[in-house]
């Protein structure tokens, strides 16, 4: 069996080796390449797709699989190897469903829609890219297609970035939450509001990277293996467990986004740079699902990062940066950091209004699937939900439906979901932190991270895609995905803020 073992190993480093090359490209097309390598770049990413895929069908890949499936039984459950059988299965059986040269077609197919759209936006014009996402919704219902037994058409996106969540789990949630937040948000609204205009001025984009790149270096994300750049939309990616790169944006006349951007893809990062380094070309080698690592990134960002322990320490080196703050207490920049107000950017929106943006997209991805909303009225319906949900109506699409890269470079369905899912459970996970280190908060404000860092190496990090999201959130917290801990947190800081 050590002879299958070491072959199915080869087999997958050989498949994460073709994903890893493609995540390069990738990383160029947004960060470096010229407008005028689209199309090439395309071309490349959808033949290592292509490959990856072929590599995914093989049905010798899948006989090796059921030739173990007895032997990982008799491994110890927490065992690497048993972990890998049960993890290749899993992958295996999605994958298989899904024929290579569809996979090539809509990679190239999404490199493409990407270049309209960087384009399409910069010139608010959502007819250049309409089409585009018309094919898009199409490819995405082919792929749905390709899977049987799903209750809703929108459970193999969801489940494809979250296994063990359908769609029938994200709406319950989802419901359950809503009806908190905008109870909140009624109270807020109705209270004396927060100053922030000292937030607008001249904060030039390098200051704020410099000041951005201090924290996460604090946090413990590691230079000898990351980089940051500049890019259309913040991501992180992991070219290899020893290159973990982040990109950010920032506007030269506006203080924040930039910072806390960065705080957030370090999150990313730092989850992918704490997995095993002996899982290089492994399948374990990833973060357990878009939720969990999203539930990094948002705590990362918020619960440490727009925290007032976070600023009593980190206040006075800002003010050396952005001397015009110094008339500006600590206390009140943290109010103006944490503002509730209706705004038209997801990225740039606070902790309480954040999942009302996910879930009007979550909803509009499901009525696109379903066929109930077209893709020429999505403009309408996406200004309809903002004016509704949020208060305000974009002025434009390039701030309305096109703010988002996700549904013009990928399928439609299942994109969104992880980042509410994400900050449910960050609120679990943090607490189980907090009991087992309630120290953590008084170090935060000694600018000390070490404690958090290692407990969330020690308890997700290093388990890398050894569990799914349902079995590591019983190992940490001993239950199911709850709402109510992002509840009580949303509600005490924000009553406290507010004086609700």
């Amino acid at each position: 069996m050590q002879e299958k073992l070491q072959n199915l190993k080869n087999r997958l480093r050989d498949i994460y080796h073709l994903e890893q090359s493609a995540a390069v490209l990738n990383w160029d097309r947004n960060t470096k390449m010229p407008i005028g390598g689209a199309k090439g770049r395309g071309a490349q990413i959808a033949t290592l797709s292509r490959l990856a895929q072929e590599r995914w069908t093989d049905p010798a890949l899948g006989k090796l699989i059921d030739d173990l499936a007895d032997y990982g039984e008799t491994l110890d459950y927490d065992s690497d190897d048993a972990a890998l059988i049960r993890v290749a299965r899993l992958h295996f059986e999605k994958r298989s469903q899904v024929p290579p040269q569809f996979s090539a077609e809509f990679a190239e197919h999404s490199s493409e829609s990407f270049t309209v759209w960087t384009q399409a936006r910069a010139e608010n014009d959502f007819a250049k890219v309409q089409p585009y996402l018309e094919k898009t919704l199409d490819y995405s219902r082919q792929y749905s297609e390709f899977f049987t037994g799903y209750e809703h058409i929108a459970d193999p996106h969801i489940s494809m970035r979250n296994d063990g969540i359908s769609t029938n789990m994200i709406r319950s949630l989802f419901s359950e939450l809503r009806a908190e937040l905008v109870t909140l948000l009624t109270k807020i609204r109705n209270a004396e509001q927060v100053d922030d205009t000292f937030l607008t001025g001249d904060f030039p984009k390098p200051k704020q990277y410099d000041f951005a790149r201090k924290a996460i270096t604090d946090y413990g994300y590691d230079w000898q293996r990351g980089r940051m750049d500049d890019t259309h939309h913040p991501f992180a990616t992991k070219l290899s467990l020893g290159d973990v790169r982040i990109t950010t944006r920032a506007d030269d006349n506006h203080l924040g986004d930039g910072i806390f951007a960065t705080m957030h893809e370090a999150g990313h990062a730092m989850y992918e740079q704490g997995l095993n380094p002996a899982w290089e070309g492994s399948l374990l080698a990833r973060g357990t699902s878009s939720g969990v690592h999203e539930s990094q990134s948002r705590l990362w960002e918020n619960r440490v990062g727009r925290s007032l322990a976070f600023w009593q320490h980190y206040y006075g080196q800002l003010l050396d940066i952005f001397p015009q703050l110094k008339r500006v207490s600590v206390e009140d920049f943290y109010k103006a950091i944490n503002k509730v107000q209706g705004s038209l950017i997801r990225v740039a929106a606070d902790e309480v209004t954040y999942n009302l943006h996910i879930m009007l997209r979550s909803d509009l991805s499901i009525e696109l699937l379903e066929g109930s909303l077209d893709i020429a009225d999505l403009p309408s319906a996406w200004n309809a939900r903002y004016e509704s949900d949020l208060g305000v109506t974009p002025p434009d699409d390039k701030d309305g439906v096109m703010q988002d890269v996700h549904w013009f470079f990928g399928y439609i369905g299942g994109s969104f979901e992880g980042y509410t899912l994400g900050n449910i459970l960050g609120a679990q996970y943090y607490n189980a932190a907090l009991v087992s280190h309630p120290e953590i908060e008084a170090q935060m404000a000694e600018g000390q991270f070490d404690t958090l860092f290692n407990w969330l190496h020690q308890n997700i990090w290093q388990h890398g895609r050894k569990y799914d999201t349902l079995e590591l959130t019983k190992r940490i917290t001993n239950d199911t995905i709850q709402v109510q801990p992002l509840v009580d947190y949303l509600n005490n800081k924000f009553s406290d803020i507010y004086n609700l």
